[in-house]
């Protein structure tokens, strides 16, 4: 079962919170952790709050599987015209030479604003690798804003990079393929 709460994890009785798995959303670690922080937070009086749109979804198999953000079928049920750029774990010289390029990046941002709407990681690392993407749709970053940013050289993470590029066309590592919805 669960509890109904409002946006700031409060019960229909003052002074009584629920956070984690007793309440909506997908039951996961980090996000009952932060529901934890931002009660926390409020009963102190600060204003807090969480972004329930950008919480990553994480298995670990492998490969990792990850995720933040709207898929492309949400984005497409919405009518929004969106890009994607996606960029292969094969074409990644760091995870050729860790013999594990199985996997790929996808990226999807708003056609007109650029703005990142989602990203999906199967692959090495892709935990670590999606919190890149949340951090930067948290801070309203477009696709351009991560593709103009440095990435260390050779890492996984120059994956996320590409991708990133990829969206509007401009992927350094592979052919582009520009795809807009």
């Amino acid at each position: 079962g669960s509890v109904f709460v409002n946006e700031y994890c409060a019960t229909n009785v003052p002074g009584v919170y629920a956070v984690g798995d007793l309440v909506r959303g997908p039951m996961l670690a980090h996000k009952g952790s932060e529901e934890g922080v931002m009660v926390a937070e409020r009963i102190a009086g600060h204003k807090a709050q969480l972004n329930y749109d950008i919480v990553p979804n994480v298995i670990y198999t492998h490969p990792e599987v990850a995720s933040v953000g709207k898929t492309e079928e949400q984005v497409k049920a919405s009518g929004d015209p969106y890009n994607v750029g996606t960029f292969p774990f094969l074409a990644s010289g760091r995870a050729l030479a860790a013999n594990d390029s199985d996997g790929l990046v996808k990226i999807i941002a708003h056609a007109e604003t650029d703005r990142i709407l989602g990203c999906h990681i199967v692959g090495p690392s892709a935990a670590d690798l999606t919190q890149q993407v949340a951090i930067a749709m948290e801070f309203g970053s477009s696709a351009e804003d991560l593709g103009m940013t440095v990435f260390g050289h050779p890492t996984l993470s120059e994956a996320v990079h590409e991708a990133a590029l990829s969206v509007n066309g401009a992927a350094i590592h592979m052919p582009n393929r520009k795809k807009q919805k």
